[in-house]
């Protein structure tokens, strides 16, 4: 018998040795991204987590309105600008480059909140801060002042935009490059890795809720904005440590001028008549006739471009629920300010240690800390849905769709922002009646009604429990729906709409903040007892409402056409 030709002779060695290597050195590539995205996260929630009440503090001075303001926009343009990060790292850089450049501008960014936590670095970044102006005081309910300018408004927004942009870039290149590292190994490699990539995102929200916060809010802000930098610093240089087991891919362009170009076509004739013919021989060409070709056919684009058109109104309509879900890092966050936080160590004269004493006077449970109620439930509930729940129901062929999933997801997030607003009216009637306890946050004078901040516990489990059953369907729907060749743009999209919809949430506040608006309190000075933030959650609770109807009527129709005997979903893309 004829030994084996040369080449079957080289590769063999190559298949024994790809089969015998790739599991574990595909799970340290795995394991290292996990481990950043796990520091990214703890950086970015803690920066977001206490924000407002680091804008609120007298080293700014920013009315509630102003603090919840930028939060909103910070929230909203981290993820607004993902598809930018994606395109960049699709047409120029590749995804490996595209993180580390995003992890450097991240690490330079998060240095400015430190820097402008102490009097001498805020004022060579924003010189001195103006004094308030005195003038006569308003002898009429009808008087009103207009809000103060906020200080050092440019060098925050700015330093915040481009820390907007690094976490953005980030969120969408290290995501795919994450499924890259695994994606040899399998459909179901591939998906266990995506829930650890969720898993890793919320343990990054613990720590740095339990400790960021913390320190933040009872020692100081210079401290607690210092453990970001240092968390990204420290995934910086775990990265590139890991470059040589990463798997690495030269960026391979990007398909956004192709859709652009179909999309003016559709409103252009003269153009479509121009592209015509060329289209045509381009769309007889056989397969091995058109492999050669850099990027996918006129053809191929075609078929995406509808895909793109089916699933963008699903996604569109989810933005109303990304309104109500950023609210629990901004609006909840002012309102917890104003409800009375306990201390940590209780008052027992007759058995404290001196230390204990000292605490009581200034240590109290951070506010951002009600945030924990939120990734709790998403720790603990995922893991359950997926081994114990999501099984059952498939066994009883229950299992509902990722489209019946998100409208669920939206309903509980109705009844988050209802509970919210409940809780704010009764706070006011508190506020009203004169009820109030002065307590000392930080450096700074809060006036609460007397109901505890665990009543904001319930809130926050609700928008937990939507974000299980929207946040999570949705980025398997925008994946398993897209074209394997779209999926990264599809996937940018979802983060982009979910900006929009903060953004849309902070235009809504700036609205309202206007004279005569619900949300227009200047003589608080920080305080919102003369808002009615009740009326603003059950704005949003009406918005979000109005739009599941529309979203289950959309979803229907999707599913429907989905499963029709025209449908060629299974030939016309192919599915990651």
């Amino acid at each position: 018998m004829p030994g084996p030709s040369a080449p079957e002779e080289e590769r063999r060695p190559l298949v024994a040795h790809r089969a015998r290597d790739p599991r574990p050195w595909r799970q340290t590539a795995g394991g290292a991204v996990l481990l950043v995205q796990m520091l990214e996260r703890t950086a970015f929630f803690g920066v977001a987590a206490n924000l407002v009440l680091y804008l609120n503090s007298k080293n700014f001075n920013w009315t509630g309105q102003q603090a919840s303001h930028a939060a909103l926009v910070f929230l909203g343009a981290s993820y607004l600008m993902a598809p930018v990060g994606g395109w960049l790292a699709d047409v120029y850089l590749g995804r490996h480059r595209a993180v580390v450049l995003s992890l450097l501008i991240y690490l330079f960014a998060s240095g400015l909140l430190p820097v402008t936590a102490f009097p001498d670095g805020r004022r060579s970044f924003c010189g001195e801060m103006p004094s308030p102006e005195l003038g006569p005081a308003c002898s009429s309910a009808e008087c009103s002042r207009a809000s103060p300018s906020p200080y050092c408004a440019p060098t925050l927004y700015m330093g915040l935009l481009f820390l907007a942009l690094a976490a953005s870039s980030v969120r969408s290149n290290l995501t795919s490059f994450g499924a890259d590292q695994v994606m040899d190994l399998g459909r179901d490699a591939t998906r266990r890795f995506f829930n650890w990539f969720y898993w890793s995102i919320n343990l990054g929200a613990v720590l740095s809720l339990l400790i960021v916060a913390f320190v933040q809010q009872n020692v100081s802000f210079l401290l607690g904005y210092s453990i970001p930098v240092a968390c990204v610093g420290l995934a910086f240089f775990i990265f590139l440590f890991a470059t040589p087991v990463f798997i690495t891919k030269p960026p391979v362009g990007s398909q956004v001028s192709s859709m652009l170009k179909l999309a003016l076509q559709n409103c252009c004739p003269r153009l479509r008549q121009r592209h015509a013919a060329r289209d045509a021989q381009s769309t007889h060409l056989l397969p091995d006739q058109r492999y050669p070709q850099p990027g996918p056919s006129p053809a191929e684009d075609i078929a995406n471009f509808q895909v793109l058109m089916k699933i963008l109104p699903v996604l569109v309509t989810l933005v109303p629920y990304w309104m109500v879900y950023f609210q629990m890092q901004s609006t909840y966050v002012l309102q917890g300010l104003h409800l009375h936080i306990p201390n940590i160590f209780p008052a027992n004269p007759s058995n404290r240690s001196l230390v204990l004493r000292a605490l009581d006077s200034s240590y109290r449970i951070p506010e951002a800390w009600l945030l924990l109620a939120n990734v709790v439930v998403v720790l603990i509930l995922v893991p359950v849905k997926d081994h114990l729940l999501d099984p059952l129901l498939l066994r009883c062929k229950l299992l509902p769709s990722s489209l019946q999933k998100m409208a669920l997801g939206m309903f509980f997030g109705f009844t988050s922002v209802i509970v919210a607003g409940c809780l704010e009216r009764e706070r006011l009637y508190y506020i009203h009646h004169n009820e109030t306890v002065s307590q000392l946050i930080g450096k700074d004078l809060y006036y609460a009604a007397p109901l505890s901040i665990w009543w904001q516990i319930p809130q926050y489990l609700l928008i937990g429990i939507s974000e299980i059953f929207a946040s999570i369907p949705g980025l398997e729907f925008a994946y398993s729906e897209a074209p394997r060749s779209m999926q990264g743009a599809i996937m940018g999209i979802f983060f982009c709409l979910s900006g929009v919809g903060s953004l849309l949430g902070s235009s809504l506040v700036a609205l309202l903040s206007l004279p005569g608006g619900w949300m227009h309190c200047p003589e608080d000075f920080g305080n919102i007892n003369n808002c009615r933030m009740d009326l603003y959650f059950f704005l949003l609770a009406a918005i979000q409402a109005v739009t599941a109807l529309v979203f289950i009527w959309i979803a229907g129709r999707y599913e429907r056409a989905a499963q029709g005997p025209g449908s060629q979903s299974g030939s016309s893309r192919d599915r990651g």
